[in-house]
């Protein structure tokens, strides 16, 4: 199976398997896991932060972060489509009482600042008090405009507002704009990273921060079940991925190139947009009928009428050929191929 659903379907590789098995652990609960102090103190090094917090997920992480700059009643501004928004399953609503104000987001992401900027609150005892506002990097694949980035930082500063970023393929936009990514990182109160999507590793998340702001992330890690004790066995993975895997996303950006040059050439469908290791096409046709034709020549995808195929260390340039090759039979483009009933 050619599996294009996520890059998060990656499965760790021998080498990972390895250092996993060999890895030195203690109890990070009391913070004595010699792997997992090494992954936080390597991240923090890498994006330019005082220190590091290993985390179960991305939602986990984003949630700490949340939790930590904001209190009950607060508010944060937030992308309508923003992961910590509409995929995290409310936590920061649900676990922490803050208030999300999703504000609309153009098709590359960014917002239109001053539409952003006027969703602040009046300090009034009728609002919830405006005091975060949260990024993404990429998003559907795009690395946002670092100059949009720093606009946007300083419009946030000069309203006094706190800045995270959720920078889960920030090693992406890294790669793609060929930059350290304490680059991309400059200019946030907090980020985090993910592990487990493009770097491979089986699960884990960073949050990186000020000392002071990960001592209390910590504590929210604790409160929502996140100290695990020998953990170093998971760290070990993220390890090898930050010092192994990150240069290799050109890789995975030169398989979506590849993808979305041979879909482009199928005339039922429309490439709507390419972005890093994210393809999107337009289908014509329905799109579960057109997953399940996919899914029996041995192609996942996650169907929709506009349907992402996100490419990674998984997958091979001879599989991307091999996909384009099955969706053109499969949209009746072959005439020997299957074809969509």
């Amino acid at each position: 199976m050619i599996d294009l659903r996520s890059d998060t379907v990656t499965r760790p590789t021998y080498a990972m398997r390895a250092a996993m098995a060999s890895a030195s652990v203690g109890d990070d609960v009391f913070a004595d896991d010699p792997t997992v102090n090494e992954l936080q103190r390597r991240a923090a090094e890498l994006l330019g932060f005082e220190a590091a917090m290993f985390a179960t997920s991305g939602t986990q992480a984003n949630l700490c972060a949340l939790l930590s700059h904001c209190q009950r009643g607060d508010e944060y501004l937030v992308g309508q489509s923003a992961h910590t928004y509409r995929y995290e399953a409310g936590g920061a609503a649900v676990l922490g009482g803050i208030v999300p104000q999703p504000v609309e987001s153009r098709p590359d992401g960014t917002f239109d600042l001053d539409l952003l900027f006027g969703y602040i609150k009046p300090n009034d005892s009728h609002f919830a008090q405006t005091r975060l506002l949260t990024l993404e990097n990429t998003k559907d694949g795009m690395p946002l405009p670092p100059e949009y980035v720093a606009d946007a930082q300083a419009r946030a500063r000069d309203a006094g507002l706190r800045l995270h970023l959720d920078g889960a393929r920030l090693w992406n936009a890294a790669v793609a704009g060929a930059v350290e990514p304490a680059r991309i990182a400059a200019g946030f109160d907090s980020v985090s990273v993910c592990l487990s999507k493009g770097l491979g590793a089986p699960a884990g998340s960073l949050l990186v921060g000020s000392s002071a702001f990960i001592q209390e992330a910590r504590r929210w890690r604790k409160m929502l079940g996140g100290g695990m004790r020998q953990t170093g066995i998971l760290a070990a993975a993220g390890l090898l991925a930050l010092e192994h895997h990150r240069h290799r996303l050109a890789d995975d950006h030169a398989n979506a190139t590849r993808l979305a040059e041979g879909l482009a050439r199928i005339a039922p469908l429309e490439v709507a947009g390419c972005n890093t290791n994210m393809v999107f096409v337009k289908l014509n046709t329905d799109p579960a009928t057109f997953g399940r034709a996919l899914a029996a020549e041995d192609v996942a995808v996650l169907a929709n009428p506009v349907t992402r195929f996100v490419t990674h260390l998984d997958v091979t340039a001879d599989d991307i050929d091999h996909v384009v090759a099955v969706v053109s039979a499969v949209l009746g483009d072959d005439p020997d191929g299957p074809r969509v009933a």
